[in-house]
């Protein structure tokens, strides 16, 4: 029984750690842009869906919050109007898309 237990304390650990980290691979990113959303903003979704637009190398690229709780409880601060964001997270692509997975974000201070 006390093998059992000790064992199942383990994988408890070892599954807690594992959601706990970024995926395999992933690096955190830090990027400052324009957060605005896909839906009003930019007319690409039709349900609400945070964007940071953001400029590299002369480009404008466009990263998608995934929905956690980090971009839920900002959603009210860019809901109404464009606003200059810092985040930081990291980023896969998702159906050719970047998609953003905060873990920070920020008002810029101007």
């Amino acid at each position: 029984m006390k093998k059992a237990l000790v064992l199942l304390s383990c994988i408890a650990g070892v599954l807690t750690l594992a959601l706990a980290t970024p995926p395999f691979g992933a690096e955190e990113k830090t990027i400052t842009g324009e957060g605005k959303f896909a839906k009003c903003a930019l007319k690409e979704t039709d349900s609400c869906q945070n964007v940071i637009q953001a400029q590299e190398d002369g480009k404008t690229v466009n990263y998608y919050l995934a929905k956690n709780k980090v971009s839920k409880d900002f959603h009210d601060n860019i809901c109404k109007e464009t606003k200059k964001v810092t985040a930081t997270g990291t980023v896969k692509e998702v159906d050719g898309k970047k998609e953003f997975t905060a873990s920070k974000i920020e008002l810029v201070k101007d």
